[in-house]
């Protein structure tokens, strides 16, 4: 690409999204270092910030990439990402919290592939919804039928392992994406329907053990698993609740300081911003993600590409589900499915995938030429 086309693609970015992007991981990392300084000092701050340079630069790098070659590579990393779920499932994958959705890697590494499998699904039902057909006309069925195909395969694969919270995030995206593509409403009536009936069946056939089903559920009944669970649910109710208007002062928490709560610098980390930054901290975030998804879904309204358009409100609708039940799950008001709140929770995977999605939203916004 030559210097000044590239120059003028820099230019013309929406870097809203990379402010509010990096603004976000910088506060995951006071949070993470006040949730963890007392056993791990500053080493997982010190990973939490490596994680977020590497996908802020891989972010930056896909802004120059022409998305005609986005487009060409989808098959290839749509397969990458089945290909990880696939492995997981073999003894090369390792069980951590009852789900076996991890890969050990070399140096102490990890990784794990349905963070990954989302950027394959995004731009694998871009492709299949946006190319090849005249854009005045909506898909139909030959359209819609193989889109959900598409994300059936990566679904069913989490579901093995299994990780509702995930599953959730691949269907709520891809729903999204149909939606926006000009299909039928009733393919969206359906595909909520079917999905809620999905998540029926998860909780009552023999897919999942019935202490997996108490897990989730003891967000309603924290006595279906008192010493799991429950007592991580009531103990984050009562950090953020102690938070007040103002909060007790980054460090200072005593329900975040006494370690009362297991996984709080991942799963649960609004409940440190919730007891040590308080209501009104923790509002601050919410409207920074808030600002997040509402840029993607921006720039998704002003694409002019169908391709380029579908690749947004994917990543728009992936991050706004993935917020949404993670704040949900630590005010009490949806189930405990492990998923981490995007560029806050300390991961390597999730914070790649993030801002991989970032970078995608961002190649997607310039039109073909």
């Amino acid at each position: 690409m030559p210097s000044r086309q590239l120059v003028e693609r820099y230019a013309r970015t929406d870097w809203g999204l990379f402010v509010a992007a990096l603004g976000l991981s910088l506060i995951g990392a006071l949070l993470i270092w006040s949730a963890t300084r007392e056993w791990a000092g500053i080493a997982l701050v010190v990973r939490h910030l490596v994680n977020a340079g590497i996908g802020l630069g891989l972010a930056l790098a896909l802004v120059a990439v022409d998305v005609r070659w986005l487009r060409a590579v989808a098959p290839w990393i749509y397969g990458a990402g089945l290909v990880g779920l696939v492995l997981v499932l073999t003894p090369l994958g390792q069980t951590i919290n009852g789900s076996r959705s991890w890969l050990f890697l070399p140096g102490g590494f990890s990784l794990q592939p349905a963070e990954l499998a989302k950027i394959g699904v995004v731009i694998g039902l871009a492709m299949i919804l946006a190319e090849g057909r005249d854009p005045l006309r909506p898909p139909t069925w030959r359209d819609v039928i193989p889109a959900w195909l598409l994300a059936a395969v990566p679904i069913g694969l989490i579901l093995l392992q299994p990780d509702l919270g995930s599953a959730l995030v691949f269907g709520m995206l891809t729903i999204a994406v149909v939606a926006a593509s000009g299909a039928s409403r009733w393919w969206t009536v359906a595909a909520l329907g079917g999905t809620a009936a999905a998540v029926t069946a998860a909780l009552s056939v023999p897919l999942l053990d019935q202490y997996q089903v108490d897990r989730i559920l003891a967000f309603r009944d924290p006595g279906l698993d008192p010493e799991g669970i429950g007592y991580q649910t009531r103990q984050v109710r009562l950090a953020i609740g102690s938070g007040g208007w103002t909060g007790t002062g980054l460090g200072e928490g005593p329900q975040t300081q006494g370690g009362f709560i297991p996984f709080q610098y991942t799963d649960f980390i609004f409940s440190v911003a919730g007891e040590e930054l308080g209501f009104l901290g923790a509002a601050g975030l919410v409207l920074l993600l808030g600002f997040l998804v509402l840029r993607a879904f921006v720039v998704g309204l002003r694409c002019e590409d169908p391709f380029g358009r579908l690749v947004a409100v994917g990543v728009g609708a992936w991050l706004g589900f993935q917020i949404f039940e993670n704040i949900g799950m630590n005010v009490g008001l949806m189930p405990v499915t492990g998923l981490p709140l995007p560029f806050l929770s300390y991961g390597g995977s999730s914070m790649l995938a993030c801002w991989l999605a970032i970078g995608l939203v961002s190649c997607a916004q310039h039109r073909r030429r």
